[in-house]
This record gives structure tokens, sequence and C-alpha cells, in this order.
């Protein structure tokens, strides 16, 4: 079973929405998830991020990876156990973004989700996810917002 995450780059509430990451994504492995995909921008890719690595602690079976926008990315890759680069070479540079989250949201089994407005990437991801009919696991549904 394979996770990925659609969220916010700025993040409200940290310790209640780590709370509840933690809790979904041990859910998750309970029920047999191994790999988790990760953009590894903004505040909640790298919340979640930061989660998963605590639960590999735990769950040393599971897969940190990161999913590359770009090809000649040159962050720190080393706290993900591998990288994945999408077909993405005749996507122009301003559009990378975008295609690395619909490639991830196909691949995917699951979509965590943490949106609260109807605009930007992450909407846009998880608009992808509804119309690709994926299981999504919302923060908003969680918290009844």
């Amino acid at each position: 079973m394979i996770i990925t995450f659609c969220g916010h780059a700025q993040i409200s509430q940290k310790e209640a929405l780590q709370s509840w990451l933690r809790t979904v994504t041990q859910h998750l492995i309970e029920q047999g998830a191994v790999t988790f995909y990760l953009g590894g921008y903004g505040e909640f890719d790298n919340l979640a991020a930061s989660v998963l690595r605590e639960q590999k602690k735990r769950y040393p079976q599971i897969e940190l990876v990161l999913v590359l926008a770009y090809l000649n990315d040159r962050r720190d890759t080393s706290s993900y156990d591998r990288t994945v680069y999408p077909p993405l070479e005749t996507v122009p540079r301003r559009f990378a973004i975008s295609h690395r989250n619909r490639w991830m949201v196909e691949v995917s089994d699951v979509v965590v989700a943490y949106v609260l407005h109807d605009w930007g990437g992450a909407a846009t991801t998880l608009r992808c996810a509804k119309q690709k009919a994926k299981q999504i696991i919302s923060y908003c549904d969680g918290v009844g917002s």
C-alpha cells in the first residue's frame, strides 16, 4: 500500500496536526502501508516526514520516499530511504511540482490531506485525488472543520 500526503506550505495548530498524523500513520501502517511518498516542500510535508521518521523507529519496515519534482534537485535526501523522479522530463519547470503531485496521487492508494481552503496547490492536488476516487483521509474530517 502506497500513501501520499498533500497539505499547505504553512500550517497552524502544529501540535494537534502532529498528533493526528501520528494516529493516522500508525493506523495505516497497522493496515499494511509500507511505502510513504513525500514531496519535501513546506511545513506540512516536513511535519509528515518527521512523524514518519518517528514511526520508522517502531516500524522499521516502512519506507520514506522523497518524490523529486526536479531531476537536478540538490536537497539533502539522507533522511529518506530513497528518492523517485517521476516521468517529468518534458514538463516545463514551472509546472513540475503540480505534475509531480498528480503523479503521486495516481500511483498512491491513500492520500492523507491537510487542506483548509479551496485554492492553491494542496487544494488542486486534493481535487485530483477526489477525481481519481482515491481513498482520502482528511484532517478537516478528523477535527470536524
